[in-house]
């Protein structure tokens, strides 16, 4: 049986981003999902708690979940990994600012590795699969575990994503969520890119935008 990881939700910046470490106890090694705004309130956990990082996974490349990779690959050198089909956005982080009013500095490694529906992920002994759930943008992936998902900005407790923002379409969203996401089990923790967790159950029986006719 794999082991369970250890998940620590780190929330920070003005949109309030949900960034994940996810540690393996056996090993001390841990990857960050979606490192936003702050990248030290990152680095600092991981060093207060003792971990290694592995890598750095993106569930998207909006803006607000990709802000602090440029810092913790330079501090840390690890491997970034990202869905191909958001790669031109993640490339485009300073005009997605400017979307918003915003500007930014940042400039992203390039990813080391495509993720595809299917592969499986590893943190020392925890295993994951990838699970492309387009719809809120085209390269949108969840990060399946045992009785854990990270669902990016699909689906969130009581709502879901955004469709409006380019590439968003919101039928693929809702077929993505009802194929992908509905098919884990009731009892599966959903852990979202913002606000607060749910479970599948809850979200089958309850989220209103889950009734929207594709």
């Amino acid at each position: 049986m794999p082991s369970q990881p250890t998940i620590v939700c780190l929330t920070t910046g003005m949109f309030q981003e949900n960034c994940y470490l996810v540690a393996c106890p056996a090993t001390s090694e841990a990857i960050l999902i979606d490192p936003g705004e702050d990248a030290g309130v990152f680095l600092r956990r991981l060093d207060d708690d003792g971990l290694t990082l592995k890598a750095v996974w993106l569930t998207h490349g909006h803006l607000d979940h990709v802000e602090g990779v440029q810092r913790v690959v330079a501090e840390t050198g690890v491997e970034v990994c990202l869905h191909p089909g958001d790669r031109e956005m993640y490339d485009r982080v300073r005009e997605q600012a400017a979307m918003f009013g915003l500007q930014t500095d940042v400039v992203l490694p390039p990813p080391g590795r495509e993720l595809a529906h299917g592969d499986e992920l590893v943190v020392g002994e925890c295993r994951f699969a990838v699970r492309h759930v387009p719809g809120h943008s085209p390269g949108g992936v969840s990060f399946v575990g045992d009785g854990v998902v990270f669902s990016g900005d699909a689906l969130f407790a009581g709502s879901i994503g955004r469709s409006d923002l380019p590439g968003g379409d919101m039928e693929t969203l809702l077929s993505s969520i009802r194929e992908q996401l509905l098919s884990l089990p009731d009892e599966t923790v959903v852990y979202s890119g913002h606000g607060p967790e749910t479970t599948i159950g809850a979200e089958r029986a309850g989220n209103p935008f889950l009734r929207m006719p594709i």
